[in-house]
């Protein structure tokens, strides 16, 4: 469960440092699997009574409002193609200064 949680999250952030729009709505869609893989896992989960009723319907509520999101941002991106939500590459700090003091 922890793992798919982490790959909600982690697709979403590889999409969204990914080259083209295109790559970024593969990546939304595989985070929209993991959201339903953790909703799957959520029912197994109790079934084997890792967890409880309450906990279940907490993680599932989440999992699924997560999934709801990520299809809604999908919807937007495919119907507003000319979207500026990237910052250009020049706008990076890329020295180490910081992390070196």
């Amino acid at each position: 469960m922890r793992r798919a949680a982490i790959s909600i999250m982690s697709n979403i952030a590889e999409g969204f440092e990914s080259r083209s729009d295109k790559l970024f709505a593969d990546f939304l869609g595989r985070a929209r699997g993991s959201a339903g893989e953790l909703r799957c896992q959520t029912y197994i989960a109790m079934d084997v009574e890792y967890i409880n009723e309450d906990q279940a319907k907490e993680v599932f509520v989440l999992a699924e409002k997560c999934s709801r999101q990520i299809s809604n941002f999908m919807w937007y991106l495919h119907n507003n193609p000319t979207h500026q939500f990237r910052e250009d590459a020049a706008e990076y700090d890329t020295t180490l200064d910081d992390l070196t003091t």
